[in-house]
């Protein structure tokens, strides 16, 4: 008896338009472009003499520069499917590295060189931890970030230590403006500049997709997985020694205490841009939109007058929203 084997084609799931548009980068830099246009309108209302003056707006430039830096390191580690939660202690570390005695002898050149060498080889040693010991990159960043702050107090024996008149130029940074703008603002913007061109137009960028998306096959491509991921963290340590730079310029100062919780900005940074949490997928554009609308509500809550507390439950929700909608239409 023969009989005929009939497949019945399920029919696929019905996807809206907005959900069609939000599963796209563009439509999702569209959609932080408007909530970053709707704040401007409430400080606009809440504010109209004082949100939207040029020095609030260099303000709020000057305010992002030195996370935006950090969270160009991180939206590298996240894609390429890890965490870093020592990127705060490591820029303290660098800062109070980069400002003892011994090295600003040598002038701000050398104290800037100390301050990346310092993040970029406590950031290769968590990329050693994770790729090599195998452990989870939590637990080893983890790690990082308590034995960063421990050397961090340890070197300035718990004191704030001052960046030295002789080492000016480095405050010049903050100071010195050009067409209006700190020159940080502008270092700011070369490095968001030179992360965009790495991710997007070079092969380490695509050997982070990949490895990031499925370490497995990436490893059966060729890729050497283990050394592309200390790679990953030698960077994100790297853009933490660069912040370094920018927070000695902002406070002439190097402390155990600089970089308190950035590490949780930068990752609400980075998943309210839409990188994805579990890797594979992610733009340094909206890293950026999503760190500008972080920016805005702490620079709205401080004009208003309202409770730090209160801003910390506000971005607690938006984190909240921003996995849900990942997770609605993050494929």
């Amino acid at each position: 008896m023969t009989g005929t084997l009939t497949v019945e084609k399920r029919p696929s799931p019905k996807v809206s338009p907005l959900e069609r548009v939000t599963r796209t980068s563009g439509g999702r830099h569209l959609g932080l472009v408007a909530a970053l246009a709707l704040l401007a309108a409430v400080g606009v209302i809440t504010q109209p003499g004082t949100f939207a003056t040029t020095s609030n707006v260099i303000s709020i430039l000057a305010l992002a520069s030195t996370i935006g830096i950090i969270t160009v390191g991180m939206t590298f580690v996240i894609i390429g499917g890890g965490i870093d939660l020592s990127v705060g202690s490591v820029m303290a570390l660098a800062s109070v590295w980069a400002t003892t005695v011994a090295t600003q002898e040598y002038g701000p050149v050398v104290m800037c060189l100390c301050a990346m060498t310092v993040g970029a080889a406590a950031g290769a040693v968590s990329g050693v931890l994770v790729s090599y010991g195998r452990m989870v990159p939590f637990i080893a960043t983890l790690a990082m970030l308590v034995a960063a702050s421990g050397l961090a107090q340890r070197l300035s024996d718990r004191k704030t230590q001052l960046v030295t008149p002789e080492n000016s130029l480095i405050v010049d940074l903050s100071v010195e403006r050009f067409l209006g703008l700190p020159i940080l603002v502008y270092l700011f913007a070369a490095v968001v500049v030179a992360g965009w061109i790495l991710l997007n137009r070079t092969t380490f960028g695509r050997r982070t997709f990949a490895v990031g998306g499925n370490p497995e096959a990436a490893r059966l491509a060729g890729i050497d997985v283990r050394k592309h991921t200390v790679l990953l963290y030698a960077l994100s340590g790297l853009c933490c020694g660069i912040a370094a730079i920018l927070i000695m310029a902002r406070t002439t100062t190097g402390s155990s205490t600089h970089g308190n919780l950035y590490e949780l900005d930068a990752i609400a940074a980075v998943i309210i841009g839409g990188t994805l949490l579990s890797g594979g997928r992610g733009t340094i554009i909206g890293s950026i939109l999503g760190l500008m609308i972080f920016t805005v509500i702490t620079n709205l809550f401080i004009l208003n007058g309202l409770d730090t507390s209160d801003q910390l439950i506000a971005k607690g929700l938006i984190i909240v929203l921003a996995v849900l909608l990942q997770q609605r239409t993050g494929k």
